[in-house]
């Protein structure tokens, strides 16, 4: 089995993207892979919790409106997370993981998770 059809296989066995907000994903990694290696003292852990969550809202965002999408908002979960050094600096850590998550989270439940629920809503109201 090449590469892609192990991709594939993993991605059939996952529940699908849109079960949960990849808003909240995005919040979690970020806040999450702050807290992690602020706790552990192992700021790579805190990269794998970041890397992870990245991943699992990649899938909802390319899933869900496709690569330029994922490629922005991807870009603006990077810049957040490189970003939030700075402005730490300036603001404090904690305030700045929590203005950084909340931009993404915003940015990505404006692009992405507002269209899926609403789907989600009007496929629930018409079996009713």
């Amino acid at each position: 089995m090449n590469f892609k059809e192990t991709l594939h296989s993993v991605d059939q066995q996952l529940p699908s993207p849109v079960e949960m907000p990849s808003s909240a994903v995005v919040a979690s990694g970020l806040i999450g892979g702050y807290a992690v290696a602020r706790l552990t003292k192992i700021r790579a852990l805190g990269g794998v919790a970041l890397l992870a969550d990245g991943v699992m809202a990649g899938r909802t965002w390319y899933k869900s409106a496709g690569p330029a999408t994922t490629a922005g908002l991807s870009v603006l979960y990077l810049a957040g997370f490189g970003l939030s050094h700075p402005l730490a600096k300036k603001i404090g850590a904690w305030p700045s993981v929590l203005t950084v998550a909340a931009v993404n989270s915003a940015a990505s439940w404006f692009l992405v998770d507002r269209h899926n629920f609403a789907r989600a809503e009007e496929e629930l109201n018409e079996i009713a």
